[in-house]
């Protein structure tokens, strides 16, 4: 039976949209050249800002900060110093520059961001990691860190005074291409105004020893 033809204004079940022209390469390439001619000329600092609370560095400005970071509350600003870190089984240490941001949006957490780079000719690129500061009710603090290297670590630890935070290692995980590393301790003080911190780090092959240590002077906050 040949189905009846629908009448003028009917409803199709079919659905409706844009028709994709399958098989056109050429279409696909030139629909791709015209998304970008746009974005291409535009980098990170140029994206609109998200639709929700902006991060802050500032005490002074953005959200107001959650009661529940009042122990950690001297951490955040915007850090840029000098260090040095020591590798493993070597007594060599080697220099280098680095930016600590610690900020927040209004939520019980701040937000760590750290850049480092070789202070040779080239300023070459160095480690990097990302994380959260996460204080507790009961006082306890929660450090998570991500490290480029592909090392994750879990920290707990206390404010030994109202400027200063002792953490160690409760968990590590690593992937299978990074460095071996087992456990770490970190200890940050703010001196003078200044945030000075000293890393200690285990790994497979060595005991708990000194690795990493910088005094960075605030620039913004």
């Amino acid at each position: 039976m040949t189905a009846a033809p629908e009448e003028p204004g009917s409803e199709s079940s079919e659905p409706t949209g844009p028709q994709v022209v399958r098989g056109s390469g050429d279409a696909a390439v030139a629909a791709a050249a015209e998304r970008s001619a746009f974005t291409a000329g535009l980098n990170i600092a140029d994206v609109p800002a998200l639709p929700t609370t902006a991060d802050t560095a500032n005490l002074r400005l953005g959200a107001h900060l959650s009661d529940s970071n009042l122990i950690i509350l001297p951490l955040v600003g915007v850090w840029r110093g000098e260090g040095e870190f020591v590798a493993p089984g070597s007594d060599v240490a080697v220099r280098f520059g680095q930016q600590v941001t610690i900020s927040h949006d209004g939520r019980g957490f701040l937000r760590h961001e750290s850049v480092m780079w070789l202070l040779d000719d080239a300023k070459t690129p160095a480690s990097r990691e990302l994380g959260w500061w996460r204080p507790q009710p009961d006082g306890e603090i929660e450090l998570l860190i991500a490290h480029s290297e592909g090392v994750v670590e879990v920290f707990y630890g206390r404010a030994t005074s109202l400027t200063s935070w002792n953490l160690s290692t409760d968990a590590v995980v690593r992937t299978t291409t990074a460095p071996s590393v087992t456990g770490a301790t970190r200890l940050y003080g703010v001196v003078d105004g200044k945030l000075a911190y000293v890393e200690e780090r285990a790994t497979v092959e060595h005991a708990l020893h000194p690795h990493t240590s910088a005094l960075l002077e605030r620039v913004a906050g």
